[in-house]
């Protein structure tokens, strides 16, 4: 296989985890089996991310759509979540990684918040590593409130009308200090954006793959990342202007 350029890594990574349900239902086993397994690719992936040296790792963990699905599965999701974050605790502050969370605290478990929070508290001076996970989120839903965010600081006379350009409305969003990903991977097959940072991906590179969630691992990452350094970024600009071959 080719090797990584380490000059040409993506600083953020989002990753839609689609399939564990799937894997699952394969193996005739109930999908919180699957879900579990996928927690073993979440540690793998953010070990890679950690060598590789690429800063930002955005995980879309649980969708406001997710809500529809079977309440035991619900249930059972918000309870490995909160079983993750305790077991992992330790491994987050020896490795060095903080955690931010995107999206609604309504509605979310309050024994999930408190750990949660407790995590995010714990892990926030922590540098090597900024974990975004996407909880009780949706991206519609996060411009929504940007929005409602700014209107509040314009009525109470903090900000005016004139003040909004695409800069502010981004310190409105919930993980403002986050660069724009680089690179969406999505797993499973499935071709869609499925509402995740509608707004930060307007740039990134999309990435999908048939493998399940639960078995993509550290080759699977190297795929993606190979993928990805075999592109040309142009953002607007023609590829002469990208490869220096044109002058000013």
């Amino acid at each position: 296989m080719q090797s990584l350029d380490p000059h040409k890594m993506p600083r953020h990574i989002a990753i839609i985890m689609d399939g564990n349900g799937r894997w699952a239902r394969a193996r005739m086993r109930n999908r919180i089996f699957g879900h579990e397994e996928g927690a073993n690719s979440v540690k793998e992936v953010a070990k890679c991310c950690l060598t590789m040296g690429i800063s930002h790792l955005t995980l879309y963990s649980f969708s406001k759509e997710n809500w529809q699905r079977p309440k035991s599965e619900v249930n059972a999701l918000w309870n490995l979540l909160n079983r993750f974050l305790q077991s992992e605790l330790n491994e987050l502050m020896e490795k060095e990684i903080r955690v931010i969370h995107l999206g609604d605290r309504e509605a979310i478990p309050s024994y999930v918040m408190k750990r949660l929070d407790e995590t995010i508290a714990t892990t926030a001076l922590n540098q090597k590593l900024h974990l975004g996970l996407a909880l009780n989120y949706g991206g519609r839903q996060e411009i929504v409130r940007a929005a409602s965010l700014f209107a509040r600081d314009v009525q109470e006379g903090k900000m005016q009308p004139a003040d909004l350009t695409q800069e502010t409305f981004s310190r409105y969003l919930f993980a403002p200090e986050f660069p724009d990903p680089d690179l969406v991977i999505r797993t499973g097959g499935e071709y869609r954006i499925s509402n995740f940072l509608l707004w930060q991906v307007a740039y990134a590179e999309i990435y999908t793959t048939a493998v399940l969630w639960p078995d993509f691992r550290e080759s699977q990452l190297e795929e993606a990342l190979l993928d990805y350094q075999r592109r040309e970024r142009r953002f607007g600009k023609t590829s002469a202007q990208v490869q220096g071959l044109m002058a000013e």
